[in-house]
């Protein structure tokens, strides 16, 4: 789908009008209208509002599939589980389990391993292993490369 028609289906399904969109977003209904037809393509600051707006990744508006991964745990970042900002904004490097209203969940990369240890094993991905995995994973993500 074209990213046109991305924004154009975001739209009435949240039920906006244009003048709705504009208003939100910052620009003119005008402007709204030339995005939904092809005519244009918003800029990033508009991007970002209409992310916000439309709770769902930048990616998703451009029409490429989300290529994101949280940057605590190393799950992939659908638009249904990328976090939230204390304003509402989408923050796309965390998924809403590790990062909510603006607060980490996890304070230690140990904390993090032994809750998916824990929480996460089965007779095919054992706890052993899961920590393993875990523990060379998450010194590579950008959160625990802050750290």
């Amino acid at each position: 789908m074209e990213p046109y028609e991305i924004i154009r289906n975001l739209r009435t399904e949240k039920g906006l009008s244009r003048k709705e969109v504009a208003e939100k977003v910052g620009v003119t209904a005008q402007t709204v209208y030339r995005w939904e037809n092809g005519m244009s393509f918003p800029n990033d600051a508009s991007l970002k509002r209409l992310s916000d707006l439309f709770g769902v990744s930048v990616d998703t508006i451009c029409g490429s599939a989300p290529d994101l991964i949280c940057q605590c745990c190393g799950m992939p970042l659908e638009d249904s589980v990328i976090s939230r900002e204390p304003d509402g904004g989408l923050n796309e490097d965390y998924c809403k389990w590790c990062y909510a209203d603006g607060k980490f969940t996890y304070s230690s990369m140990e904390q993090l391993i032994d809750f998916c240890s824990e929480h996460l094993a089965t007779e095919s991905w054992p706890a052993e292993q899961i920590r393993a995995h875990m523990e060379a994973t998450l010194p590579r993500l950008g959160h625990w490369k802050k750290s």
